[in-house]
This record gives structure tokens, sequence and C-alpha cells, in this order.
């Protein structure tokens, strides 16, 4: 990851086995023998098989995975809901794993919190009543809870819904309260097991939205497990694909669209519409030959597109800003003309984006226009790249082999 942020988390070697022989599976985990092995010698079942990870502070981390692959399993060990068999957890640099049952009950207390699929509220209290549970058995007085819990409820947007139970509110508004509970204690850490698949699709978009709002104003460090990719994709600054307890891959959503590590990763995404997770940085063809204002003209401009076979080319002043495009058919004119420089002919009127701009967004741009995309730096306009106009198309209408064939099996039964 290139932004410099400190670790919250970091995981390493995390085992978790299932049945009674586990330091028999445990050796043979170690000795390189395959789930399927383990479990025919053993009748133990590999959960997590041997994760390494880190994750930042205030970072959305997905994990995600299809049933069984292990991702809740990984969740729960983050603070010891389900207790590790090998490996350590440090939270803040302290390794969870190696604490008592206090300390541990002290880091769920402050530094996590939890937000359940199943909601898990108390049907006879009332939403503040719920939203302040934790802080009640953390010991803490009625005034001092009863305002945490009002702030918290404030937050996720159930003003006057405090004395409701409930079973008066909808789906999307229990889900609310569970989230109102977690953040009344203001965790660091926030972990979020599957938090949204039992709502209906509209209801679970629009928390969805909700809670990237809420993080773009707490900046918690979000652990969020989910089977959804698209879920993934919407909410996740990095994500993990997990398989049979193993991390195939961790990556942003455009490094694993872009270039999947395993054929299982490759298959996972390969419905995904790319147009809008790919950007120019990833398309963008890097340091183009250039036309250096005031430097290169007519003749110099045509000797440089002869050498390249490009019949546009950017032009740049001494700083490497990005001033606009020449074309050939130009620069044969100016040349002819003899004119000192290529101003007359520059074309400053052009599309520029930057690195984090889809491809979604930039087909608009090339509708109206011949030219090239060129990318630039927000904060100084330095030339990044070109992105052609071929290679937005090519990738806004990219078919993967199963849709293709899914097109032939359509126009043969038509």
């Amino acid at each position: 990851m290139k932004e410099e942020r400190p670790v919250k988390i970091k995981v390493e070697d995390l085992v978790l086995i299932f049945g009674k022989q586990k330091e028999s599976a445990l050796k043979m985990l170690k000795e390189g023998h395959t789930k399927k092995e383990i479990l025919a010698k053993t009748q133990c079942t590999v959960g997590i098989n041997r994760a390494n990870f880190e994750i930042y502070e205030g970072e959305f981390f997905v994990i995600m995975g299809l049933s069984g692959s292990g991702k809740s399993t990984l969740l729960r060990c983050l603070n010891r809901l389900i207790e590790p068999t090998g490996g350590n957890i440090y939270v803040n640099g302290n390794d969870i794993t190696r604490k008592n049952h206090q300390e541990l009950l002290d880091v769920r207390r402050t530094e996590m919190s939890m937000v359940f699929q199943k909601f898990g509220l108390l049907p006879h209290r009332s939403v503040l009543d719920n939203v302040a549970f934790g802080l009640e058995i953390r010991g803490e007085e009625l005034e001092a809870r009863t305002k945490k819990a009002q702030q918290a409820i404030d937050t996720v947007g159930l003003q006057g819904f405090e004395q409701q139970s409930p079973s008066q509110l909808s789906g999307g508004m229990q889900q609310r309260v569970g989230l109102a509970r977690a953040l009344t204690n203001d965790p660091e850490v926030l972990l979020m097991d599957e938090a949204f698949s039992a709502l209906d699709p509209l209801i679970k978009t629009e928390m969805q939205d909700e809670l990237i709002s809420l993080q773009n104003k707490l900046r918690k460090t979000v652990i969020f497990v989910t089977h959804d990719l698209d879920e993934a994709i919407k909410l996740g600054d990095r994500i993990v694909i997990m398989k049979d307890g193993i991390i195939e891959q961790i990556g942003t959503a455009e490094e694993i669209l872009t270039n999947p590590a395993t054929p299982y990763v490759e298959a996972f995404v390969e419905k995904v519409d790319r147009k809008t997770i790919i950007t120019a940085g990833s398309l963008m063809h890097q340091k183009p030959t250039t036309v250096r204002f005031g430097k290169d003209g007519p003749e110099g401009t045509l000797r440089k597109m002869r050498t390249t076979g490009l019949d546009v080319l950017p032009v740049v002043d001494d700083n490497q800003t990005f001033l606009g495009f020449v074309w050939v058919n130009d620069a044969v004119l100016c040349a002819k003309r003899k004119d000192p420089t290529v101003e007359s002919i520059l074309k400053k009127e052009v599309p520029t984006v930057t690195t984090e701009v889809t491809v979604e967004e930039m087909l608009p741009l090339i509708t109206a226009t011949r030219s090239p995309i060129a990318v630039t730096d927000k904060d100084t306009g330095v030339l990044l790249g070109i992105v052609s106009q071929n290679s937005v198309v090519i990738e806004a209408t990219r078919f993967n082999e199963q849709e293709i064939t899914e097109l032939k099996e359509n126009a043969n039964h038509n």
C-alpha cells in the first residue's frame, strides 16, 4: 500500500483448527499437508491456514469469500471470540493472543466493537437502552451512558426513535441500532460480520451509503466481512479474498481485477463491471514521448512522430506541465509555413483527468473529440501519462469468456 499509515492490526501465521487432535493437525499443516489430507488423518478441519496481513489505521478492510471460506471465522479470531490455534494478532502493537480473560474483555470494551448480521438486539429494551447496553455492562453511570448513546443514535440517523422497541423498527433501522451500539464506546476498530446481508437490496444499498458517509466522518478502522463482491468493491479500501481458509489475494479492487493472483481469484471477479473500477492510472501509458514547448518546433515534432509512429503527441513546458496536444497534419502545415514553434497548432481544449478517474467517467470525454486523454497530477498539472481512446473503449466493452459463451448460446437459441 503506497499511503503511509500506522499499522493498527497485524496478523502473523494465524491458524485455526477445529477438532480434537489439533496438535497433530497443526504439525501436518506445518509439514505442508493439505486441508483434505489433514481431515482424513486427524478428523480436524483447518479453518484458517497461516494467514498473514496488516490492517492500517483508518482503513476499510473487507474480508470476502464464499460460504465456508473462513471469512467470518477469521474476523472472530481478531477479537478472540474464537480462540486461534496458533499465530499472533497484534492490536496497536499488543499481542492479544497472550492476554488473559480480563485483559481481553478490556480490549473488547474499549478498542473493538462488533456488529452482527442478526443485529443481536434485546427485544424488551428500547432503542436507547439497547444502544447504551454495552456501557451499562462496562459500569458507566446512567447520565454518562445516556449521553453517549444519544450521540451515537444521532450519528446513525435514528433521532426520534429512542423509545421505540426493536420490533417496531424495519430491518435497516434495527441494523442502525446495532451500529449505534457498536459506536457508543468510541471504538478504534469496528468489526462487522456480514452486517447487511439480511437486508433487502434497497435498504442494503442505503446502509452501505450510510456506512461510507460515517467512515468519511469518523475514520474508524473497519474490518467488514461479506460474500458480496459488489459490496466489497463499493466499501473496501483493500479486499481479502479467501478460499478454504487460505488468503488467495489482498489488494485494492483495481489490483485484484487487473492482476488476479490465482485462477480462483480470476474466476471470482470475472463478471465484475470493470469500467466502474479500472482507472486512468491503470490504463495510461507512462512517460510518453512529449513535445517540449519552446524547444521543439514543427520539424522536431514531426521527427518525434516518425520515430514513435504516433500522429498525436502531448506538449509540455520545461516543468513537464501539460499544455495540450499537437496532430501530425497540423505539424506538417506548420513546418511548411516555417513557423518557429508549435504554438499556432497547439490544441489546449482537450480532456484531462487524474489517476483515480474511472473508465466509466472517461467515456463521455471521448465522445466529442478525437483526442487522447492526458493524465495529470491534480496539484501541479504535471503530465503523468496518456490514455488512448482505444484503451477506454476496449475496457468499457470488454467481454469475458463466460459472457461470450452466453452470448453465443443466446444467439444459437434465438
